[in-house]
């Protein structure tokens, strides 16, 4: 079935949210071959920062508070895809998690809090699959120079030893 949109920004208004829309306008424009929204809790503050990254009104702003799963159950049927800037996930990251899960609509975050993954991945793995949404967390910032690190060492092992590693453990020090 066709979406509405390939992408909705999900908390389009805070500092990450409106960095990937000021992305997504400068690489897709507004009706390029990725159509997507910006969405949040305030289409007043998702107006403001339509026009402040230059925006043309014909980006649609959509409205949806984190903590309303009924609004997040109307709005994640819209879009192939929801990439969430909501943060702190664990206070605000599971409902929309749901939605999508159970909806059949793709997720990515920028998540660096492992403890919460764990317990969304034991909560709404058999829903994802069900439906077929594909929920991706850590795409970016905390995740990144794990993922970079990772590569390398892979990168490392097939040159030296002709074969990948089975396991990579990484470590966080002050």
């Amino acid at each position: 079935m066709k979406k509405a949109f390939d992408l909705i920004v999900f908390g389009a208004t805070g500092f990450t949210g409106r960095l990937v829309a000021e992305y997504l306008l400068e690489t897709y424009g507004v009706e390029g071959a990725v159509t997507w929204a910006m969405a949040g809790r305030n289409l007043d503050k998702l107006a403001a920062t339509r026009r402040e990254i230059g925006a043309p009104q014909a980006l649609p702003l959509l409205q949806a508070d984190a903590s309303d799963p009924t609004a997040l159950a109307a709005l994640v049927p819209r879009a192939r895809a929801v990439l969430s800037t909501v943060g702190p996930y664990q206070l605000h990251g599971e409902p929309l998690v749901s939605a999508c899960a159970h909806a059949g609509t793709d997720y990515v975050d920028l998540c660096g809090e492992p403890a919460w993954m764990a317990r969304m991945i034991a909560q709404y793995d058999a829903p994802a699959r069900a439906s077929g949404a594909r929920i991706v967390f850590s795409c970016g910032f905390d995740s990144i120079p794990f993922d970079l690190g990772v590569l390398f060492l892979q990168d490392e092992a097939m040159r030296r030893f002709g074969a990948p590693l089975t396991r990579v453990r990484g470590r966080v020090r002050v």
